[in-house]
């Protein structure tokens, strides 16, 4: 009987051992499984933050340059630029009779001194 006791025991040890061993291999399992999913979340967001970074970049409108330098036009280095600012025109006066007006006048003085 004694030799049947050992065996059950034994039988008992193997059973705890297993279950055991069992319980262990799920806390493993589970520990993966969620382990991945963290990972499979991070990498998504470093993704995304990626995607929107890379949509920033882009965009022309967002992405000016720090320092703004104002365009020079063609004409900003001619010699002759604005010469008759000082100069103020005679200012036209209009008359509506065709011997006082002002172009009847200059003709005449031109043209029959």
């Amino acid at each position: 009987m004694d030799a049947k006791s050992d065996d059950e025991s034994d039988e008992d040890e193997d059973e705890d051992d297993m279950e055991a061993l069992l319980a262990e291999l799920g806390q493993i399992k589970k520990e993966r499984a969620d382990e991945k999913m963290r990972k499979e979340r991070k990498q998504l967001e470093e993704d995304l933050k990626a995607k929107e970074a890379e949509l920033l970049r882009g965009n022309p409108l967002i992405n000016q340059p720090t320092s703004f330098n104002v365009k020079r036009r063609w004409d900003d280095d001619v010699v002759f630029k604005n010469q008759t600012r000082g100069e103020t025109k005679a200012q036209k006066r209009f008359i509506n009779d065709t011997i006082r007006n002002d172009f009847h006048r200059k003709f005449l003085h031109k043209y029959m001194k």
